[in-house]
């Protein structure tokens, strides 16, 4: 077929615009089968209150997280306000229809009052990053 569509598109007779609508076509087909063929990170619960704490807790908050694509979900790093939050993700791919959890720990030994906190998850999902949030007050001993 490369022969031919080769022929045609020196000759623009109407067989070569058929080729071009072709080869377009293709074009198209392909394009949309990758755009289907994703990881789709979805967290059950984004927005989490943790209550209320005495200051030097460590406060754990859990993020139940689904690959809701069809393709593995790979979680390549995450991005914190401040030191005193650490994030725990999963290493490995998360398979398509599979759950993990994303641990995030608040130290609250240096901050107090009302605490509004934002986590970002980078990862191979092309709606990315997710966005955990998490909040409470931390209660001065």
């Amino acid at each position: 077929m490369a022969t031919n569509c080769s022929k045609l598109l020196k000759d623009p007779a109407p067989g070569g615009i058929f080729c071009l609508k072709a080869m377009l076509s293709l074009f198209i087909v392909l394009l949309t089968v990758n755009a289907v063929s994703q990881p789709k990170l979805e967290v059950l619960d984004a927005k989490q209150n943790f209550g209320f704490v005495k200051k030097g807790e460590v406060v754990k908050v859990v993020y139940d997280i689904t690959n809701k694509g069809n393709q593995p979900l790979i979680i390549s790093d995450t991005e914190v306000s401040c030191s005193c939050t650490t994030v725990e993700f999963p290493g490995q791919p998360v398979l398509p229809g599979q759950h993990a959890k994303i641990i995030v720990s608040f130290d609250t030994k240096t901050v107090y009052n009302r605490q509004d906190r934002v986590v970002y998850v980078n990862s191979n999902d092309p709606k990315g990053p997710a966005k955990l949030r998490y909040k409470g007050v931390v209660l001065k001993n």
